[in-house]
């Protein structure tokens, strides 16, 4: 599987010129900021698009900020990250997110977006930072006049009596690229694990992955699927079975010690059944920090939980109002799940679509219904791999495609 975000094709090379010069924007005065703009980098294919977008608020200092754009027809954001993102008729709107809403005079701070768009979507409009549009746009290229004037007498040569030949136009156009089938993967942004299972050859997982079955092992069963895959012809296929001993889990035999403490992941995952009541797992992470056992991320009471396996406290609490701060995980369709473990300072946040999940937060505050009793004790993990995989702890079977896998020290984004 190609991961890469910044590939853009031909076909689509005028629009990221365009779009990435014109838009400049006001920071939140009556009068716009000198030098504030904002950057619109679109990655486009058939049927789809991502989209970085700068804000730079130029001599004017911001505490928090709201982007506001508008589409001409046929874009529909589905998504974005390092911002909430939401899109009503053909304007769409972008909020901070809670760590970048402080940007200095000069400085700058990058969200994206992803969608989907139709055949001939033009570029968006009518930027505005703050709810004031921009008014420092460049000025458009002009082209020098001619340095060598005009002659002041005709030519003394008469003009011929007979037009020039001219040469037919051809007869069928010049062959050109097209445009790919297909949306390219999402990229990894540098990251030290990035792993799409394109270089899978045969149907059980090898060289970078190895199937493992931690305590025992029974019917579910780890696969490499080519009829399913979020991008490219390869995912990972996990047969999930019910009940404890018929768990199945695929390790990363990649060394992630460059990773460091603070740990960002990105999967994209796919299911057919929703999540039951009793508690299963879908990806577990050993913490050597606590006696090797398992951070978890899995599902109680038909929504996500993280659960520490050393002594199962869950997050959020498995109270009826916790359980509510939390979502389900969809069924049918492929979810960009992330994740933030910080080890320096004992907190957890989690993504689901680019959305952050109340629920599924630690922020180092216990709070109750929520961290309460993930705070029961104090907590700096340091975590050292990476499973995808199954566990049932009683009920519940389920069948899940896992792909486009990455882990850095940074959020990659879906």
């Amino acid at each position: 599987m190609r991961i890469s975000r910044t590939r853009i094709t031909a076909a689509v090379a005028a629009t990221v010129t365009v779009a990435a010069a014109v838009t400049t924007v006001l920071a939140g005065t009556a009068s716009a900021a000198q030098g504030c703009r904002i950057d619109y980098q679109p990655n486009e294919w058939t049927g789809g698009f991502t989209a970085n977008v700068r804000v730079s608020p130029g001599d004017t200092a911001l505490s928090s900020w709201t982007v506001t754009w508008s589409y001409p027809g046929g874009q529909r954001i589905t998504g974005g990250w390092n911002a909430t993102v939401s899109q009503s008729g053909t304007t769409v709107t972008a909020r901070n997110a809670a760590w970048n809403g402080s940007v200095p005079a000069g400085g700058s701070t990058e969200f994206g977006v992803q969608g989907t768009s139709t055949s001939g979507a033009g570029a968006p409009t009518g930027f505005a930072l703050n709810g004031v549009p921009c008014n420092g746009a460049p000025p458009p290229t002009t082209t020098p006049p001619p340095t060598t004037p005009p002659p002041t007498t005709p030519p003394t040569t008469p003009p011929p009596t007979t037009p020039p030949p001219t040469t037919p136009p051809p007869t069928t156009p010049p062959p050109t690229t097209p445009p790919p089938t297909t949306p390219p993967p999402a990229g990894c942004a540098g990251a030290v694990l990035c792993d799409g299972f394109e270089n899978q050859t045969g149907s059980t997982p090898a060289g970078d992955w190895s199937v493992v079955n931690p305590d025992c092992s029974g019917t579910g069963r780890a696969a490499v699927d080519t009829a399913t895959a979020h991008s490219g012809s390869r995912s990972l296929r996990i047969d999930g079975a019910q009940g404890y001993c018929n768990h199945v889990f695929v390790r990363s035999t990649k060394d992630l010690s460059a990773v460091g403490t603070v740990r960002y992941g990105r999967i994209w995952l796919r299911h057919t059944t929703a999540l039951p009541t009793q508690h299963v797992t879908v990806m577990a992470m050993t913490d050597a920090a606590d006696g090797n056992k398992d951070l978890r991320m899995g599902g109680q009471n038909g929504a996500l939980q993280w659960n520490r396996a050393s002594d199962d406290a869950t997050l959020p609490e498995q109270s009826p109002s916790g359980v509510a701060l939390s979502v389900p995980l969809p069924t049918g369709r492929w979810t960009c799940l992330e994740f933030m473990v910080d080890g320096n300072q004992g907190q957890l946040r989690t993504w689901l679509d680019g959305t952050a999940v109340t629920g599924l937060t630690a922020d180092g505050v216990p709070t109750h219904d929520i961290d309460g009793q993930w705070y029961n004790r104090t907590w700096r993990p340091r975590l050292t791999d990476l499973k995808l995989g199954w566990e049932s702890y009683g009920e519940g079977a389920d069948t899940l495609w896992y792909d486009d896998v990455a882990l850095g020290a940074s959020r990659i984004g879906c």
